[in-house]
């Protein structure tokens, strides 16, 4: 007798599906970025984080307020260390020796969200952490520290209560745009074990609970255990990459597996899959590109590309 070494997470198929009509915002922690790659590799209709990864509920509500509000950044929003100017709001990633540049940067993210959110069908929220930086200077907590010392912050845990009024606060911020957009909720499996691993375990339980009391009272929200897949199903280091912290290429992989299943529509399937052949067939090194062998299989992929892109016309390769 075989034993059955793995436990299963029962997903059930939600509604509305995800298809090629779809809008899509992807916001939070890296794992919305795993994410959203596929969507992009897909050729969906997608933003994912304008202002970077932001890992907490604060920081993401902090940006919902900003966008939806149509608020813009000034120079006084920003500061300057260690060679770039940065902005406490925002990811490093966006930081830039050039002030303007930044400010641009900044404010033109804004309008795309703000776009983005009145015409979204689906918005996928990734939660990373409960704990927070708070400069102590002006007394806001921040969504990214960009290296500044720190004795310059005071580290705390939201609580329960204050994860759920941020997920309640950023629903109500969507809404005002868009009353009918489907708030996807998930917790991110990265471990952050920087802040020590029973912290971590207390982080992720605060939002859980958050998410889970959030949701109770919303049915417009659902919540996908990408968390649970990967703590209970995937239940081994062979899972990790390399740090040991974050999901590896494969975990990923099985995750966007479940996420297909449960919410891509049929057509939709059969769509990436063409999208796929032809992604793959570009990715594709001739050994002799001069060949007739080649520029047949250049005629071929041109067709498949036109024969998509006359169904799905925002279909770029």
């Amino acid at each position: 007798m075989l034993m059955n070494l793995q436990t299963k997470i029962p997903l059930k198929p939600q509604q509305p599906k995800i298809d090629y009509d779809a809008e899509l915002l992807l916001l939070g922690s890296c794992f919305a970025e795993n994410i959203g790659d596929k969507f992009e590799y897909f050729k969906f209709k997608t933003l994912v984080n304008p202002f970077g990864i932001l890992f907490h509920p604060k920081a993401i509500e902090t940006f919902l307020w900003m966008a939806t509000q149509q608020e813009m950044y000034t120079e006084t929003d920003l500061f300057y260390h260690n060679e770039q100017w940065h902005c406490f709001d925002a990811h490093s990633k966006l930081s830039h020796p050039d002030q303007k540049q930044l400010l641009q940067s900044l404010n033109e993210s804004l309008g795309s969200t703000y776009q983005k959110i009145g015409s979204a069908t689906h918005i996928c929220v990734t939660l990373g952490t409960a704990w927070v930086y708070r400069l102590q200077a002006l007394d806001m907590v921040v969504a990214n520290c960009h290296k500044v010392p720190q004795k310059e912050f005071k580290k705390e845990l939201l609580s329960v209560e204050e994860v759920a009024q941020c997920l309640q606060n950023s629903i109500g911020l969507i809404r005002s745009l868009n009353p009918n957009v489907k708030i996807i909720f998930t917790v991110s499996p990265v471990r952050h074990s920087k802040d020590g691993f029973v912290e971590n375990n207390r982080s992720k339980s605060h939002l859980i609970a958050a998410v889970h009391e959030t949701i109770a009272s919303d049915d417009t929200c659902t919540y996908f255990p990408s968390y649970e897949i990967m703590m209970d199903e995937l239940r081994d280091y062979r899972f990790y990459d390399n740090d040991m912290i974050h999901p590896s290429a494969m975990a990923i992989d099985y995750i966007w597996e479940y996420f297909k299943q449960t919410w891509i529509s049929e057509k939709a399937l059969i769509a990436m899959n063409k999208v796929r052949e032809i992604q793959n067939a570009l990715a594709h090194r001739p050994f002799n590109p001069d060949s007739k062998q080649h520029q047949l299989f250049l005629q071929k992929l041109e067709l498949k590309k036109q024969q998509l892109q006359q169904e799905y016309s925002f279909i770029k390769f």
